[in-house]
């Protein structure tokens, strides 16, 4: 991904912080970003000596001004505000310590928000405290979904695809996309892919990009590409929206701070203030959940590597392997299993359990069925609704 025009400074900006993230191997990241070693330590060099002045081209506005009366404190405040409209008081005062002011109390702010006509006395009762579960690592989990479509001016509909680490909230993708069909999104993730490596698991609602709720129909081609490439998928469960909050969370926040009334012509228009909206997110704003600290503070790529080349699918020698036929299905000791539209052609290996007469049945890593030899039955024991083996929601 070489640096866009839309946006380099951003992209220095994020290049710099992640590589100055402990542990991270900075050729990689050079590589997921599409530019050279030489071109990656030149800003690190420059952004050492200079910090982020030396890394962009705009104005050398001071970010600190000697005069600190109420009215141009109070006037800084609201100049913030007006760029960021759905920020309030906590995340405003994080924001400009981080730039090096000396800001008032996050109440102080607050009230003259209110002064100054900035708050919507509605907008108090939305927000209640909210505690989810978080995992431990980046990269443990990233959580994708489509942030609702909407209308362009000049005809068509964006659908912005969004995808969220679980323990950073870091944004590794937002796209926008004219469809929700497999090759548009495949393309969205291999991009990111070759910029941030590959996660551990994908969590994703049930979708028809991401799977069904038939029998044998949990997974789609793109969610078994994912598989190929070592990333294991679950779903969240239906009607719960909850099980993904942090994107659920994020998409209201880019309804809030990038959609608003924003009326956008085209697909390109779109992705353009996508551009320019997330280093903000990622780098700057203050995130409450990460005690008022951006995400990138608790953010690092992953260690593993997009794969250009996937290899061909091996099993371990004890396995027994079939191969799907073009009715979806498998056929093992007169039990017939169908596993999917989105396995046909591919092999997959039955393994006993410690059940005597039961197998599990894996595509590449992944468990997708079981089969029950004492009753003659095939199940599905991890369905839309239920974690991975050794997953958790």
């Amino acid at each position: 991904m070489p640096w866009k025009d839309v946006s380099l400074v951003s992209q220095r900006y994020e290049f710099v912080l992640l590589a100055r993230q402990e542990g991270v191997n900075i050729r990689a990241l050079c590589h997921g970003f599409g530019i050279s070693p030489k071109t990656g330590y030149k800003w690190l060099e420059r952004y050492e000596t200079q910090h982020c002045v030396g890394l962009e081209d705009r104005s050398r506005k001071p970010h600190n001004f000697p005069a600190k009366t109420t009215s141009e404190e109070e006037a800084r405040i609201l100049a913030v505000r007006d760029e960021h409209p759905a920020w309030g008081g906590r995340k405003l005062r994080a924001f400009l310590a981080d730039m090096g002011f000396s800001p008032p109390a996050a109440s102080t702010i607050t009230e003259i928000l209110r002064r100054n006509g900035r708050l919507n006395p509605e907008e108090k009762n939305k927000h209640a405290p909210w505690h989810r579960f978080e995992h431990e690592m980046p990269n443990d989990l990233w959580q994708m979904d489509f942030k609702g479509w909407f209308e362009l001016t000049r005809g068509g509909r964006c659908y912005p695809l969004t995808i969220i680490d679980d323990h950073s909230r870091y944004a590794v993708c937002l796209k926008a996309c004219p469809n929700e069909r497999r090759p548009v999104v495949q393309e969205a993730l291999i991009e990111t892919f070759r910029t941030y490596g590959l996660p551990e698991r994908m969590l994703m609602d049930n979708g028809s990009c991401w799977g069904g709720h038939n029998e044998g129909g949990f997974y789609t081609t793109l969610t078994a590409w994912l598989i190929r490439t070592g990333i294991s998928v679950s779903h969240g469960r239906i009607y719960h929206p909850q099980t993904q909050g942090k994107n659920e969370r994020f998409n209201r926040t880019v309804k809030a701070e990038v959609l608003g009334n924003q009326a956008f012509r085209d697909i390109a228009h779109c992705q353009q203030h996508f551009d320019h909206w997330r280093p903000v997110y990622n780098l700057k704003r203050p995130h409450e959940a990460l005690g008022l600290k951006p995400p990138i503070s608790r953010y690092n790529p992953s260690p593993r590597r997009y794969p250009e080349t996937i290899l061909p699918i091996e099993y371990s020698p004890g396995d027994i392997i079939r191969t799907v036929n073009t009715n979806s299905a498998i056929c093992f000791k007169s039990i017939r299993l169908r596993v999917g539209k989105a396995f046909i052609g591919q092999p997959v290996a039955l393994r006993p359990t410690d059940e005597d007469g039961v197998y599990d049945v894996f595509y590449c890593h992944q468990q997708i069925a079981r089969i029950d030899l004492r009753s003659s039955t095939s199940t599905y024991p991890f369905p839309a609704s239920q974690p991975p083996p050794g997953g958790r929601l």
